[in-house]
């Protein structure tokens, strides 16, 4: 399938910064254009604590945590309490989501299209089912793990995921993640800061158009309830590759075709944690603030990249973002594509004075 081209990302994608109350508040999207969210993925800035990852296909009060190994909890109505027709509702004050004092970035996507596959369908060795968007290239996959070997799972997708997370719901187990960067069988662990490493319990076979396939690992295999978010580039909305620093403050620029909204990277060479971006904290370069992934560390002012117009620039000789020699993978999503379909171009964003 040819990539299609997205001149409003924010049909798609919204991210949004807020403050908690520490009561119950109701968060809109600023964009132009109203997206109910499908997966939202919130983090408290200004206080060391974990993440909040919910979806629309376990439901808005089952949370999972990017920077820690533990299972699936329910919150009632303490966390995210709903995913509306322009934003989320939040609870009653937990320090994840809406501690008072606290701020906190939140990143949303839309999926929206139901999807069901039976065992034996599609090439599929397990039965799955989710919510997809074929023209955004998101899926979020249920399916029921048997801890076996060479197992498939249909994901969903109109073309090949460029990059999947995994996650058992009921077992304290890793996240599992591949990158359309790696070779069979190479993966990362989402709550670990540990390089790329090579095991067929893992992703024991690089993924296909209709299914993804998964070792035994309970990372990507759990003999029970599983959940995973899936992913493929869309020209002028999102891009998956690799980089390699060059140990210096200019920094090497990584060519997406957008002015990101939202930048995700990870070295693979050399142990240190997943970052991310956006373009809400501060607003301009070289401000471009960033939030750790596996860890449950606050936010950093330490200044790591540029957000350009068609793409982004490393602007730190840091291991974490440009370490000579070094192999990263990220994951970059538009704010606006360098030139949309009627020939408007972006422009990068305004630096300090």
């Amino acid at each position: 399938m040819a990539y299609t081209t997205i001149d409003n990302p924010e049909l798609y994608f919204q991210n949004k910064i807020y403050s908690g109350n520490g009561s119950t508040q109701s968060i809109t999207f600023d964009g132009s254009e109203n997206m109910q969210p499908d997966w939202v993925w919130i983090r408290c800035r200004s206080d060391a604590d974990s993440s909040s990852i919910c979806d629309s296909i376990r439901g808005a009060n089952k949370h999972l945590r990017s920077d820690s190994d533990a299972a699936e909890t329910t919150s009632g109505t303490v966390q995210l309490s709903s995913f509306d027709s322009n934003g989320f509702s939040l609870g009653s004050g937990d320090g994840q989501t809406n501690g008072s004092g606290r701020t906190y970035a939140s990143w949303s996507w839309k999926a929206g299209t139901a999807f069901s596959n039976d065992a034996g369908a599609n090439g599929a060795s397990l039965a799955s089912s989710g919510s997809k968007n074929d023209t955004a290239g998101f899926s979020i996959v249920s399916y029921t793990g048997d801890e076996s070997g060479n197992d498939t799972i249909f994901h969903g997708l109109s073309q090949t995921p460029e990059l999947i997370f995994t996650k058992p719901r009921a077992t304290v187990d890793n996240w599992g993640v591949f990158h359309t960067a790696f070779s069979s069988q190479q993966y990362l662990f989402l709550n670990s800061n540990g390089t790329v490493a090579s095991a067929s319990s893992m992703f024991n076979a690089l993924p296909g158009s209709t299914v993804f396939t998964v070792g035994d690992n309970a990372a990507v295999n759990d003999n029970g309830t599983m959940i995973a978010y899936c992913f493929h580039s869309v020209k002028g909305y999102s891009k998956f590759g690799k980089y390699v620093g060059n140990g210096s403050s200019d920094g090497p620029v990584i060519f997406t075709g957008f002015r990101p909204a939202y930048v995700f990277y990870k070295n693979l060479t050399t142990a240190d944690n997943f970052f991310q971006h956006d373009n809400r904290r501060q607003g301009f370069n070289d401000q471009n603030e960033l939030l750790f992934v596996d860890i449950t560390q606050a936010e950093s002012t330490v200044d790591r990249i540029n957000i350009l117009s068609n793409g982004f620039k490393a602007i730190d000789s840091d291991k974490g973002v440009n370490k000579s020699g070094d192999t990263y993978i990220y994951w970059a999503i538009a704010d606006a594509p360098q030139v949309n379909s009627k020939g408007v171009p972006a422009t990068a964003r305004g630096k300090s004075v």
